[in-house]
């Protein structure tokens, strides 16, 4: 084995220092919550499980849902969480497929407290990614991801939208929330997000979307909204459960459908999926 680069942080071997795992662990087809305890959740829809593990925020579970071979791991909250776990995932894996499944806040009046969001780009309010691309640099979901995701909600009848994310650096005011204790700089920043025809608000997708492009990966972003910020409606109990379970649902069925559109394009003798391939 080469010696190590001495600028990186990792321990001897391959074992990776944040998600404590190595080569063989992990699928190819990657489910992206944010919170560890939704990988548990996530898992028990699995027919089958052969790797358990979590260190810190990073909860994963690998193992086979309607035969498809696919990992779930959880990310933590925030752009810089994403960017440990989507680094350390890179370095064991060939070429990974990531679905985010997260929770938003709704900024267009049509958007119900229980929809789900579909994520074709997203406004790079945070930092994170500006350590690795210039600040015009787009965060666009990969077209396959986006078409998956749009035929996962409609097969399971799931009311979605599709359009473009904002994703915040925090929760209060870096989304433009007041805080009695705490000024903050852009009290109007939501209503200028909608004015903008931004979709929702969240703190993760677009480092998913750009550090998954930068190594040539597919990703997409599928998000239920837990909060309509026009009306200030919140979904609860039993409602914020059944919001979650469809976004999941359309998650894992989208991984699904983007390995259909891997064999149809191995089929074909392509590399680019084309809806004449059908999914």
């Amino acid at each position: 084995m080469p010696n190590a680069d001495s600028r990186v942080a990792l321990p001897v071997g391959e074992r990776q220092y944040h998600i404590d795992l190595g080569p063989g662990e992990l699928a190819e087809y990657i489910l992206l919550p944010g919170d560890p305890d939704r990988t548990a959740r996530i898992a028990t829809r699995l027919e089958s499980i052969e790797i358990e593990r979590r260190n810190r925020e990073f909860a994963t579970v690998t193992g086979r849902y309607k035969g498809l071979r696919v990992s779930i791991v959880s990310t933590g909250i925030g752009a810089d969480n994403v960017e440990i776990a989507i680094a350390e995932i890179l370095a064991i894996t060939e070429n990974p497929t990531f679905i985010r499944v997260g929770s938003s806040g709704g900024l267009q009046p049509e958007i119900l407290a229980g929809d789900l969001c579909i994520s074709a780009g997203a406004v790079r309010l945070e930092t994170t990614t500006s350590w690795f691309v210039s600040d015009g640099y787009p965060a666009v979901a990969h077209h396959e991801a986006v078409a998956a995701l749009i035929e996962a909600a409609h097969r399971l009848d799931h009311r979605y939208h599709v359009g473009i994310t904002a994703t915040a650096p925090g929760f209060f005011g870096a989304q433009g929330r007041p805080i009695p204790q705490l000024p903050i700089r852009y009290p109007d920043l939501a209503s200028e997000m909608a004015r903008q025809r931004v979709m929702n608000f969240e703190m993760e997708a677009s480092a998913v979307l750009v550090l998954a492009g930068l190594a040539r990966c597919r990703a997409g972003v599928v998000c239920a909204v837990f909060a309509q910020r026009t009306t200030g409606d919140f979904v609860v109990g039993d409602a914020k459960l059944a919001a979650e379970t469809a976004c999941v649902e359309t998650g894992l069925e989208a991984l699904r459908i983007l390995a259909d559109m891997d064999r149809r394009k191995v089929e074909a003798g392509t590399d680019r999926w084309r809806p004449s391939l059908g999914v």
